[in-house]
């Protein structure tokens, strides 16, 4: 038989463990979504343009790679990086003795061929004064004839084999073939050269050009420039010297390593010194209507580059593709897709989704601490 005063605590316990249960299997309350705090800017109407800058560097309009038309061994260079030579002026000289036997040789053949050259001829007025009197026929005069003729062409041969001779052995001196400057010196005394190696580099006297590269997204406008007198503005380094200059020759592809193409500006009969740095200016024409944002604001979306535009009255954001016209710095031109007076989420873009509710980013008040009243310290009791 139970107890009347012992089974009032079992249920109590029965009555927890059901109520713990069923708390098990609810469905827990949602967790409200935060309310992320954002930085904004109001898009107004403004205007772009100014100029794009290049660091160039002046090079002379033609640059040569001097070498030797004949192989040897280098006995002397006589010129230096950085001398000014002219023209034909001795570079370089290489070891000629071979080149010399070669020639003496061709001479030695020029006069063995001369002799045998000039015994034809003989025969042949012989032979042609007894063809007068009868003694021998015509035919044997043609045959002395032949004879002379082939004697005169194998002269001719051994001369132009002597003239080529003569030329490679003058060929064993290297000459300038312009005044200039020499630039680079690429072999030194004692190296054994084929025909062709460059031992000097010579800018030579003339024209100078402002050398520099540009990336792909600039290309079409400095090919727009193409013959146009002036359209470059040039100065030196530390300078506000300006020198116009008119873009001669842009790259056809980009370079391998850099992917950027090589632009010439042709400054004419400057007084510049090789070599020297310069800041080459393009003025960009004038945009009305833009917008200019900081590059934290820009995003990808599906492919193309966009915005966060705050809703003000539900203060949710949503995503608003834009057209990117160029960089300024560290701003980006937006011509299209933003009208004046719009909100646009300048940080934090990468946290945010459809729809989401924020709030404008406001300092801390201990960012900006009251000012403290004149006879006070700041831990002084009000």
């Amino acid at each position: 038989m139970p107890y009347p005063g012992k089974s009032r605590p079992v249920a109590a316990v029965v009555a927890s463990i059901t109520l713990i249960a069923l708390a098990g299997c609810s469905r827990p309350e949602p967790v409200p979504e935060p309310v992320r705090a954002v930085r904004t800017m109001t898009i107004g109407s403004e205007t772009a343009g100014g100029s794009h800058e290049y660091a160039a560097e002046l090079r002379a309009r033609t640059e040569s790679r001097l070498g030797f038309r004949v192989a040897g061994k280098l006995l002397s260079r006589r010129v230096d990086a950085g001398q000014r030579v002219r023209a034909g002026e001795a570079l370089a000289q290489l070891d000629a003795a071979d080149l010399r036997l070669g020639q003496e040789a061709a001479l030695a053949t020029v006069r063995a061929a001369q002799t045998q050259h000039d015994l034809a001829a003989a025969e042949f007025q012989r032979f042609r004064e007894l063809r007068n009197q009868g003694f021998i026929s015509g035919l044997e005069l043609e045959r002395r004839e032949a004879t002379l003729k082939a004697q005169k062409a194998q002269l001719d041969q051994a001369l132009a084999q002597a003239g080529v001779q003569g030329n490679q052995t003058a060929y064993a001196t290297l000459t300038a073939p312009a005044s200039g400057v020499v630039t680079a010196v690429e072999a030194e005394p004692g190296a054994v050269l084929a025909a062709g190696t460059p031992v000097v580099r010579l800018a030579h006297d003339g024209p100078r050009d402002a050398v520099f590269a540009v990336p792909e997204d600039n290309v079409a406008a400095l090919r727009g420039l193409l013959g146009k007198a002036g359209a470059l503005k040039v100065r030196r380094w530390a300078s506000t010297e300006i020198v116009p200059a008119t873009v001669r020759e842009v790259a056809a592809a980009a370079d391998a390593t850099t992917r950027t193409f090589l632009v010439k500006a042709d400054l004419g009969m400057s007084t510049l010194q090789l070599g020297q740095t310069l800041t080459v200016s393009i003025e960009q024409p004038r945009r009305e209507g833009v917008a200019r944002l900081p590059l934290t604001a820009l995003m990808q979306h599906q492919g193309q580059s966009a915005v966060w535009v705050v809703d003000r009255p539900s203060m949710t954001v949503k995503v608003q593709p834009v057209s990117v016209a160029g960089a300024d710095g560290n701003s980006v031109i937006v011509s299209a897709g933003l009208s004046p007076g719009q909100t646009v989420v300048t940080a934090g873009v990468h946290v945010l989704t459809p729809g989401q509710k924020v709030k404008f980013f406001q300092m801390s008040a201990m960012a900006n601490p009251p000012a403290v009243p004149p006879g006070q310290t700041a831990s002084s009791p009000r």
